[in-house]
């Protein structure tokens, strides 16, 4: 009896680590590329404000400023307009690991629900 019990321990312990060492893979996963999303659009980010100031230093009249302030708001609206789409890809990624991580708690729900009902149903047929 004892044995017994110390088998389903073992192997429910087992499951349970392989779902948390799947979860976490997935969360790492996912961190991973939201990272690397979040590191080229601050890379694209920062070349454009250099190139920006580098042309600022270069002003020496009024029209140049005009225009250097017009490109000023360009800058502005595409690096909003960038993070919009930065963010939107970070969203996608978290919602296809919340899913992934649902299937996961489902078949580990599902295989936790078979290793009961299995010795279970062998008490019964053996009645």
């Amino acid at each position: 009896m004892s044995q017994q019990f110390n088998n389903q321990f073992f192997a429910y312990t087992k499951q349970i680590a392989d779902g948390a060492f799947k979860a976490q893979s997935l969360a790492l996963k996912s961190l991973e590329t939201v990272a690397g999303l979040q590191l080229k659009a601050f890379e694209q980010q920062t070349r454009d404000s250099a190139a920006f100031v580098a042309e600022a230093l270069e002003v020496r009249d009024a029209d140049a400023l005009r225009t250097l302030w017009e490109k000023g708001a360009t800058l502005g609206r595409e690096q909003a307009e960038r993070a919009v789409e930065v963010s939107q890809e970070i969203i996608a990624v978290t919602q296809k690991t919340a899913e992934s991580l649902q299937a996961l708690v489902q078949e580990q729900r599902q295989a936790a629900n078979d290793a009961v009902v299995a010795p279970a149903a062998k008490k019964a047929a053996a009645k």
